[in-house]
């Protein structure tokens, strides 16, 4: 279900030759801020659009078919995960991403003239460049590796984690619990209900995704430098996003305003908060599960977890809930990221935003975390959980609270001394409420049913 980035250096066994040129050799000089570089599935986005341009260029009689050819093979190796190592460029760097650009432009030179044996000659701008700048191609790579991402991976995993949710509420449409608000006890429901609200959120954000494609595949591409598209071809845009469309599947078109696009981050902005509320949405099915699965002795202990790794290197039999804290460690990152955009976003100076690089870097990073984190939480956890019926029995039994169910007969106040008392005796609601009204057993036995409590609301 995850498509998984290739690190390949070369087509052969031999170590891959330096490929990029003098600009990207400046670039690693002056950027030298961390250890971070652009993700796989940005330069892959990067290559697809370069390939993209080429064919654009030669339909439009402005490149010719040798040099197009070229362009079009050196792309195919980037994005089949040749030369992961010839991208090294700081993600900190000039904030359009010109180095970036200018690096694959160097590379895919470098690589058309070791395979044509120099019978191909290319020029990084005029030619692999033609009719583009970094400011239309950068802010566009940010858009198509994001609608790449959340289309490949992102909702497939969700709708997977959906799936996986819904199988196990089914097995569990009879099994009555415990409610709880403010971590205290409540009314009863079924775990297939409180699983249903889990899958819910995660319907929910799935579809917001869904609706979010529809500005990611605008493409900034042919506006260029500023958005008037100085340099390049009219019908430029318009063939290219017709190209990316072919290659991808996904119905790309030329923004509706090249000045919004190329000085405004405006949609990343808008997916990254939908991004966030996912977090937000794991986080909360990752905490419910490690509460329910809290223990065994001390804890809830309604839910059990596959044992997957020792829980202490110094306390023996311990069994912690491993995945979903690295989820909830990944969704923090999510939500610390989103804040990151945001102030990323408010770059957008007169014609261009530059921290262009950082939005790219940080969205594709939440994207990924998201959609692994699904998969980890589905496949790894809620697949092979354990009920634990006994302890969710025990606690329904004498659960105070289902003295609510007796409000309308017998007042608030006679059925809070019910469950008090119940409470206090450790007695269950039926015991005492037989004692303390005039109510049939019969009639406080169907009363004070959890499966009468908890409706038929999936």
């Amino acid at each position: 279900m995850q498509k998984k980035y290739g690190h390949k250096k070369s087509k052969s066994s031999e170590v891959t030759d330096i490929l990029y040129g003098s600009e990207t050799t400046k670039a690693l000089s002056n950027f030298t801020l961390s250890e971070l570089k652009m993700p796989r599935a940005f330069i892959s986005a990067l290559a697809i659009i370069k390939s993209a341009c080429a064919q654009a260029n030669q339909e439009l009689g402005l490149l010719n078919a040798e040099k197009s050819a070229a362009i079009q093979l050196a792309a195919k190796e980037v994005v089949d995960g040749f030369h992961v190592d010839q991208f090294p460029v700081d993600v900190f760097q000039t904030g359009s991403g010109t180095s970036t650009n200018m690096n694959i432009n160097e590379v895919i030179v470098s690589i058309v003239e070791r395979d044509s044996q120099h019978k191909v000659s290319l020029h990084p701008n005029d030619d692999v460049n033609m009719g583009q700048s970094s400011n239309d191609v950068i802010p566009s790579c940010i858009h198509l590796s994001a609608a790449i991402l959340i289309s490949e991976e992102l909702l497939p995993s969700l709708q997977h984690l959906c799936l996986t949710l819904e199988a196990k509420a089914d097995k569990h449409i009879n099994t009555i619990k415990t409610g709880r608000t403010h971590l205290m006890d409540a009314m009863p429901l079924s775990l297939a209900q409180e699983i249903s609200g889990w899958s819910s959120q995660i319907r929910y954000v799935h579809e917001q995704l869904e609706n979010s494609l529809s500005s990611l595949l605008q493409l900034a591409i042919g506006g260029t430098a500023i958005g008037t598209g100085v340099n390049t071809h009219p019908e430029f845009s318009e063939i290219v996003t017709r190209i990316l469309a072919q290659k991808t599947a996904l119905k790309f078109r030329p923004a509706d305003n090249y000045f919004r696009a190329i000085s405004a981050q405006d949609t990343a902005v808008h997916v990254s908060g939908i991004l966030k509320t996912t977090a937000v949405s794991l986080s909360k099915v990752s905490n419910d599960i490690r509460w329910l699965s809290s223990g065994p002795l001390n804890g809830l202990n309604e839910l059990q977890l596959p044992e997957l790794q020792k829980g202490s290197s110094i306390m023996p039999g311990k069994v912690n809930p491993v995945i979903p804290e690295a989820v909830l460690m990944a969704c923090t990152q999510v939500i610390g990221n989103d804040t990151t955009i945001t102030l990323a976003g408010q770059s957008g100076n007169f014609q261009l935003n530059t921290m262009l690089p950082l939005i790219g870097h940080t969205l594709v990073q939440s994207i990924q975390l998201l959609s692994t984190s699904s998969i980890a939480l589905a496949d790894k956890v809620i697949k092979n959980m354990q009920v634990n019926h006994s302890m969710i029995n025990q606690n329904l039994a004498k659960n105070p609270i289902l003295a609510t169910a007796l409000n309308h007969l017998i007042g608030y106040d006679k059925s809070a001394e019910i469950a008090k008392k119940a409470y206090e005796e450790k007695r269950t609601v039926l015991d005492v409420a037989i004692e303390l009204t005039d109510i049939s057993e019969a009639e406080l036995s169907k009363l004070l049913d959890p499966k009468r409590l908890v409706g038929d609301q999936i």
